[in-house]
This record gives structure tokens, sequence and C-alpha cells, in this order.
């Protein structure tokens, strides 16, 4: 997407289908191989809701920035994989993949830390939360010409518990955003604060926008997400590249039918051009496996995008 004017340079869903055999009476045998197989070719992924995992991490701090409960030199002292705010919790904790002791900010989005940001929600309490949330585009009808159903929060007005609150954080929880709604999201860090609504790149109309955070907060996330890419520590590190200035959050989503089981795993990255804000990608991988996360199947992707918006 253009995040100055939210134009989209594409959409893309793969597997998908032959559009000129519908147009043009498409057989039954031929039908039959799509309906039948099992990567659900009609599916467009970019119009379809999914817990966004990690990458809304960014939003968490962005908002917590704003309501004076993060900021970057707060550090908290964090210990072990596995944390639950105290015996009310039952045997459900928030785990994490890097054990590291003193988690500030720049920590906590280099390592992509669940335990930290479950606290720093815990910390700004749901009302809190939510009202910095609000300022988003939840709940919203967006004006494409694409069958979606707006984003969403949590399945109530209001979360049940802490442990909601926790898991919404990290982007887990009741959370259902789609990837077309994500990268709109995201346009905050490249417009001051401000997301630029989503539209096809053919609209003359005027480009619509919605202030979220302040120009101060989207200033400082912007340089916070450079370091995950940067940083040898970075969950987007391999991603650095010294010809273009680049910042990105990665995500991991776990879906799961029941506590304890293991379950289907999406893999998300949110990426933007930082040094002229010429394009910002949202890219999912469904079910991934080791070497083929999205992180991994885009950094040639975005090597190529980079070449062709500059050399236009």
């Amino acid at each position: 997407m253009n995040p100055k004017d939210g134009g989209f340079y594409a959409l893309a869903s793969s597997p998908s289908f032959d559009p000129n055999l519908m147009t043009q009476g498409i057989s039954q045998k031929d039908y039959d191989v799509y309906a039948n197989n099992p990567d659900k070719p009609f599916i467009s992924r970019f119009a379809v809701r999914y817990a966004p995992g990690s990458t809304f991490k960014a939003l968490t701090a962005s908002i917590g920035l704003d309501s004076k409960v993060t900021y970057p030199d707060k550090v908290r002292k964090i210990e072990g994989l596995n944390w639950k705010k105290n015996k009310s919790w039952g045997d459900y904790s928030v785990t994490r993949v890097s054990d590291v002791e003193n988690v500030d900010m720049k920590k906590a989005l280099i390592y992509s830390d669940n335990i930290y940001f479950a606290q720093e929600a815990l910390e700004m309490g749901e009302e809190t939360f939510r009202k910095g949330l609000d300022q988003f585009i939840f709940g919203e009808e967006l004006d494409l010409p694409i069958a979606m159903e707006p984003a969403q929060i949590s399945n109530k007005p209001t979360f049940d518990s802490e442990i909601l609150l926790a898991d919404t954080a990290y982007g887990q929880g009741e959370l259902l955003i789609l990837p077309i709604q994500q990268v709109a999201m995201y346009s905050i860090f490249q417009n001051e604060g401000d997301i630029v609504y989503p539209r096809l790149i053919n609209d003359d109309s005027e480009p619509k926008t919605k202030s979220a955070i302040t120009s101060a907060t989207a200033n400082e996330m912007k340089h916070r997400l450079e370091e995950v890419v940067n940083n040898p520590n970075g969950t987007a590190h391999r991603l650095s590249n010294p010809k273009y200035e680049l910042a990105a959050k990665t995500g991991t989503a776990e879906l799961k039918r029941r506590k304890g089981e293991k379950g289907v795993e999406n893999s998300f990255l949110l990426a933007f051009e930082k040094k002229e804000d010429s394009f910002i990608l949202l890219s999912l991988a469904e079910d991934y496996s080791s070497g083929n996360s999205a992180t991994q199947l885009n950094s040639s992707f975005i090597d190529n995008l980079y070449d062709y918006l500059h050399k236009r």
C-alpha cells in the first residue's frame, strides 16, 4: 500500500483461481478441481480476519506511550519463559521465547516479548487500553468493493478477565483483523500518528485519514521498529539491507481448539520503507513451517519492490 494516500499497489492471495475461466463459463470438472482443493483457492486471504499475533505489539506500545504508562527507558525485571499475575490465574501463564531478564521497550520489540506487553496492558487497565484501541478502525466498515467484516477487539464490549486483556496486548485473545485493516492501522507510523484509510489506487477522491496516536509516539515507534530490523537479535533482522531503511514487526499467531494442545501457526510480517515512506506491506503465511515464515519468504520480494518503486 502507498502509506501516504492509502492506494493499494497489490492485493494477492495464493493459491488462487483463474478468473477468466469464470467469465467464460467454467466446466464442472475445472470447478471441482478448485472446490476440492484443501488449500481453498476461492478464499481471498487479504479479506479474511485473523488474530494478528505479535505485529499487534506495536499498537500496544503506542497506546502505552500516549497514556504515559509505557516509556522507552522503563525496565521490567522478568525471569524465565513463563509468567502469571497471581494464583487467581490458575494454571494459565503467559509465555515468551527469549529469557531476557531486564526488559525495556526496545528489547521487548526486538525480542518480541509477550510477558512485557501483557504486563504493560495490565498496568494500563482495560479502560485506558480500550480507549486507545477505539482510536483505530475497530468496528468500522471500510469503503472498498471487497466483501469483509469489521475488525474486532473482543467478542463482547468488555473483557471478561485480566487474562484476556493480557492476551490481547500481544495480539492473541479474541482479536480479529483483516490484513487490509492491519496494514491501514500501521500507516500511523508513516503519517505522524494518522491512519490513512485504504482504497483502490485509481480512486480519485481525497485520501481519508483519522488521528490515532500522537506524532511524538509515531516517530518514537518508527525508530523502534527500525531496530527490529537492524539489531542482530531483532526478529526481522534477516531483512536488514544497507541500501534502504526498513522498519518492521513480525508476528506469529497460534490457533488451537483447546488449552494445552499444539495449534496451527500463522506467520505475519508488517514492514515499511522508512526513509521516503514509499510503501508499507503486510504478508501472511498460513500454517507456516520452519524456513517458510512470512519474513523469510519476503526477503527477496522487498528488494524487488524497493527497486521497482524507486526506478519508475
